[in-house]
């Protein structure tokens, strides 16, 4: 089934229009944070956003796979993965 697609979107300007109306204000990320019920550091990052890197046509069916798969699929995904990563940790 194909899926749909989802438009790209740059959230790097909604966070620094967020960071400009808080100074602009001159309150402080602490204060802002509080009202908004979530931490001073999730403020940051939101402030901070960058749009994600795009993913390769192999990692986005990789991604797919991994949708589909049972819980002992992604065992085993995982327990090969971080095998892999240590062999080539390894060969360095």
């Amino acid at each position: 089934m194909a899926k749909r697609p989802v438009p790209k979107y740059d959230f790097k300007a909604f966070g620094a229009a967020i960071k400009a109306a808080r100074t602009g204000r001159k309150e402080s990320r602490k204060k802002v944070s509080d009202e908004m019920f979530i931490s001073p550091r999730y403020l940051a990052n939101i402030e901070n956003l960058e749009t994600p890197p795009e993913k390769n046509t192999q990692r986005r069916q990789l991604d797919a796979l991994l949708d589909g798969m049972s819980d002992t699929g992604i065992r085993i995904v995982s327990a090969t993965a971080k095998e892999i990563a240590e062999v080539e940790t390894e060969g360095r």
